[in-house]
């Protein structure tokens, strides 16, 4: 018996089966994947036009954004000089009409015709008389009442073939038999301690909503619930790493630690401070350490690393620390021999360039019984590569590392127990978003920056200042300094008419940089190559590299005080600070130059950079201005991520869920009470994959 033969909806009943869908409409909502009434009632509207604001348009002044609901009376298409086909449409209401205009896209032919029906919002501007310049538009169909106002309209994702009107009418013609299908599953208690209403007083809000306060009051009950689910499953899933995987536990003999920090010429910061506490803590516990050390460039995670290292070696363990490149593990190398050069100890490097003599001595001295600290890439993990006392596993920049690169670390084990795991990033993040990212791990956050760092000097200049900022790069560079010089594409594009790298490193060794010894850097290198043209650098036997982002993440050249940056416009905000942390690593002063002309918007977004040094407010604007975007892709697959929850918006909510989850998990781990059993079911169905990984750690 089919389900419409039964004459029961259910949510889940096939979308086949609902009123004014069939089998071809039907194959076009599963492109948004919609498969069943359930599907249906969670396909939140992704924004709200608040047609309480609609203006008449005989009110409408230029340079005035205005929100308008009016019927089409014509339209066309009008190409330019230039080619371009411009959409027209005439819309008219009681008080009057307007021209609104659309560039660039003709086919919206095919989407408005005459007596539809538009909401319109947009600037109004002087073209041959007043014309709206629609930011966004909604198609209210035919039917629809042009003249009122007084509603909040729900947007929805959409998908050629199937509009926002017919998804609109397929939600509005179903909501009332399905809400109360809606059955509540969290406790009322954690519901009023989150502030947020109850699922089917949510669902209702979101698709219907009387305000747009009601919709976004709808839609926090909606995100507390995804924002629960992803903190749930982050501390059950540390909660059984922990009972599955004992750890090592070290004793903090405060041998080598104590005389490591009474030789060191700094006093570590307070961050460090609480990061070193944190991290002796996890590693003199039972279970295994699985910690996340997170800071800022230049913050100092290599120092709190170190004393991580000389917890395990002091209890006769060894060490292992990883980095992505060759060239950032010579450079650990270095730093770690500077620093333990007081304690006579030196660390072990190893690397695919190392000879067969030296790895095969590399190896004999990590077998041995003797404490060492190895620091190396993923040669660490390659065949014949093996420790007799692995202890302690760091591994740097561990996003670019794959799980089986990780995972062949951690494996080894010392009398039946695995290392502990340190892993460390330098991509600011928010706090509560990294909480929220890697909640199945411990997060340590190093956010102060070592006293006594000059700051970068940062500005924005130009494109007329072009001539004035290149010799000031040569003189920096004649006063013995190098110079970085970065731009977003490796070759010209006929698509793009940004200055490439290629062009531009010889147009500079021509030209303004001409007798300077300039070096090119970009990702179609081997890498064999970038490792050539950076140790050169590195090195100072090139004066300027020009250069992609490949640079990035990249090693220390002291002795660079000049970051030149073309197009600025073209970089994420994190991504400029991180390549802004390739200079000021020396004792001279140090600038970050931001070269180009850029619109009023880019200037205000670039602005950020000018005035602040700090990686997790440049961040946090960074985020607030492109929203999520693909933060979460280095997460590996399986993961949850969010459709409706953001985690930076929703910060309280987050902290909330996340305390709410902790209690949940103190009073019920498995959640097997009948009271947790749909809250059970919801995990399952929404995130089995990510709790079958969950399962085998």
């Amino acid at each position: 018996m089919t389900p419409r033969a039964a004459g029961r909806l259910t949510l889940e009943t096939p979308v086949t089966y609902l009123t004014g869908v069939g089998p071809r409409r039907a194959e076009l909502l599963k492109r948004l994947n919609i498969f069943t009434a359930r599907d249906l009632l969670w396909h939140i509207p992704h924004r709200y036009e608040d047609a309480t604001t609609v203006r008449r348009i005989a009110t409408l002044r230029v340079g005035e954004d205005a929100t308008v609901i009016g019927t089409v009376v014509s339209t066309g298409i009008l190409p330019t000089r230039k080619g371009l086909r411009v959409f027209q449409a005439v819309v008219r209401d009681a008080s009057g009409l307007i021209e609104v205009a659309w560039p660039g896209q003709p086919w919206l032919e095919r989407q408005i015709a005459k007596e539809d029906v538009l909401l319109l919002s947009g600037p109004v501007r002087f073209f041959h008389g007043r014309q709206l310049a629609p930011r966004e538009f909604v198609n209210l169909g035919k039917d629809a009442d042009g003249t009122s106002g007084g509603r909040v309209l729900a947007v929805y994702g959409a998908t050629e073939g199937l509009s926002v009107k017919v998804l609109r009418g397929l939600v509005e013609a179903h909501l009332d038999a399905l809400l109360p299908l809606v059955e509540e599953y969290l406790p009322a208690s954690m519901l009023a301690a989150a502030g947020v209403p109850t699922l089917p007083e949510a669902l209702a809000a979101v698709h219907r909503p009387t305000s747009v306060a009601a919709a976004l009051a709808g839609r926090s009950r909606l995100a507390f619930e995804e924002l629960l689910c992803v903190h749930l499953l982050h501390r059950r899933a540390h909660a059984l790493a922990q009972e599955a995987q004992d750890g090592i536990r070290f004793v903090n003999r405060r041998d080598l630690t104590s005389r490591f920090r009474a030789a060191l010429p700094f006093t570590l910061t307070g961050a460090q401070t609480r990061s070193v506490r944190e991290i002796v803590g996890d590693l003199t516990a039972p279970a295994r350490m699985h910690r996340l050390l997170q800071g800022d460039v230049g913050a100092g995670k290599t120092v709190v690393a170190v004393f991580a290292a000389l917890v395990a070696m002091e209890n006769g363990y060894q060490v292992a620390c990883m980095a992505p490149t060759e060239l950032l593990a010579e450079q650990h190398a270095r730093t770690i021999t500077t620093l333990l050069a007081p304690l006579g100890i030196a660390p072990v490097l190893v690397t695919g360039r190392l000879g067969a003599a030296a790895r095969r001595a590399a190896a004999a001295t990590r077998a041995g019984e003797v404490p060492c600290l190895a620091v190396g890439t993923h040669a660490l993990v390659q065949e014949g590569v093996r420790f007799g006392r692995l202890g302690l596993v760091i591994i740097d920049e561990q996003h670019r590392f794959g799980v089986d690169q990780r995972r062949a670390l951690g494996e080894h084990r010392t009398a039946g127990r695995r290392p502990d795991v340190l892993l460390m990033s330098a991509t600011p993040i928010p706090r509560s978003l990294a909480l929220t990212m890697y909640g199945d791990l411990d997060v340590s956050l190093l956010d102060e920056r070592p006293p006594g760092r000059l700051p970068v000097t940062t500005a924005l200049r130009p494109e007329s200042a072009r001539a004035r900022v290149l010799g000031f790069v040569r003189r920096q560079v004649e006063a013995g300094r190098q110079a970085y010089v970065v731009y977003p594409l490796v070759e010209d594009s006929a698509k793009v008419t940004l200055k490439a790298a290629t062009t531009a490193f010889e147009e500079l060794s021509a030209g303004p940089l001409a007798g300077l010894r300039l070096a090119l850097l970009h990702g179609k290198l081997s890498s064999e190559e970038k490792d050539a043209v950076m140790r050169r650098f590195r090195d100072g036997a090139v004066d300027v590299l020009v250069a992609t982002t490949v640079i990035e993440v990249g090693i220390d050249v002291p002795n660079a005080t000049v970051m030149l940056i073309e197009h600025p416009e073209r970089f994420g905000l994190s991504q400029l600070h991180q390549l802004r942390g390739r200079v000021g690593r020396g004792a001279a002063e140090s600038f970050c130059i931001l070269l180009g002309d850029v619109g009023p918007e880019a200037a205000e977004r670039l602005q950020v950079i000018v005035d602040t040094e700090d990686g997790f407010e440049v961040a946090r604007a960074d985020l607030a201005l492109r929203g999520m975007g693909d933060l979460f892709g280095e997460r590996q697959s399986g993961v949850p991520t969010f459709r409706i929850a953001d985690p930076l918006r929703d910060e309280a909510l987050s902290d909330r869920a996340r305390e709410a989850a902790e209690r949940l998990l103190a009073d019920d781990p498995a959640l097997t009470r009948p009271s947790h059993r749909q809250l059970g079911e919801v995990l399952r169905r929404n995130y089995g994959r990510a709790l079958e990984l969950f399962r085998v750690g």
